[in-house]
């Protein structure tokens, strides 16, 4: 018997199918990380915002966009690494698994991100708005941030029966509909900003719902009401799809046929993606899909501009 024996290696063959599984799984990571460390919904904030500057026919400031788009990153992701939500009692997704396996790159991401947002709100003079604006960072924050101890577990906002998709809504529309009218010196109250304040809160609250289905679940695991929870999940899609209608109904008509055409492609896209989710759907139907019908509005926005 010889003193060494040496077995080579056995390295798969360079085939196209190897070569294609390859590049899926690099498409696969990339995608991941876009979309769980929301990137992918910090986009969907400034495309929003950047439809409302168009409503006015003005470009959107550019480090106003950065700001949003990093103070919509920070938020996210603080919420995500909050160390009480990792030792619910639910089942890990992979979307979960994924923030689990990179909770420091989310942390160093969020950091970096309000490093960013709060250098822009003091340099570009934002201050005098820091009671408005801090209401609305408040909500986020306490948004998941536990608050009170009630029946011997410690609550959070979205915890009180059937708020939840509401407070979305609200904050949503007031940073993408109230922050570019204060930019742009509109009154909040006037007929114009609260009937795109409105249009904007019934679209964001309409997509809500859908994320309700998805949590569904996990909702009941840790007493959290919401309406597929008390109404059930098929009446949950009729109030979505009542409230993209409201949404829908608050379109200017008079902007001609072909525009209109172009601006319900994307409730027409809401509406079937509120009427096929389901809690099994795969993460990317609502990382993927559902947020990326806040940016298909906003395209369709560009196009008719």
């Amino acid at each position: 018997m010889p003193l060494f024996s040496f077995k080579p290696s056995v390295v798969p063959p360079a085939t196209p199918e190897n070569a294609a599984g390859a590049g899926a799984a690099t498409l696969r990571r990339w995608t991941d990380a876009v979309l769980y460390s929301s990137t992918w919904l910090a986009l969907a904030a400034l495309a929003l915002t950047w439809a409302t500057f168009l409503f006015w026919r003005v470009d959107i400031p550019v480090r106003l966009g950065l700001m949003i788009f990093t103070a919509t990153l920070f938020l996210y992701n603080i919420d995500s690494v909050l160390p009480y939500k990792h030792g619910q009692p639910v089942v890990l997704s992979g979307r979960k698994r994924w923030m689990l396996e990179h909770r420091r790159e989310l942390l160093a991401l969020a950091v970096a991100s309000l490093a960013v947002a709060g250098l822009l709100f003091f340099l570009d003079g934002w201050q005098h708005l820091i009671l408005f604006l801090g209401h609305l960072a408040a909500i986020s924050l306490l948004y998941s941030l536990p608050i009170a101890k009630v029946r011997g577990r410690w609550r959070a906002l979205r915890d009180l029966p059937l708020l939840k998709v509401f407070l979305i809504a609200y904050v949503w529309a007031a940073v993408t509909v109230w922050v570019p009218a204060l930019y742009l010196a509109k009154p909040l109250f006037g007929p114009v900003v609260l009937v795109l304040f409105a249009r904007r809160f019934f679209f964001i609250l309409a997509l809500a719902f859908v994320f309700d289905i998805r949590d569904y679940t996990k909702d009941r695991l840790t007493g959290t009401r919401t309406f597929p929870g008390v109404f059930g999940v098929r009446s949950t899609k009729w109030v979505a799809l009542t409230s993209l209608a409201l949404a829908y109904l608050l379109f200017p008509f008079d902007i001609g046929y072909e525009h209109l055409l172009v601006l319900s492609l994307p409730t027409v896209a809401a509406a079937a993606t509120i009427w096929y989710a389901e809690e099994t759907r795969s993460d990317y139907y609502f990382a993927l899909l559902t947020d990326g019908i806040m940016i298909l509005q906003f395209l369709a926005v560009y196009v008719v501009s």
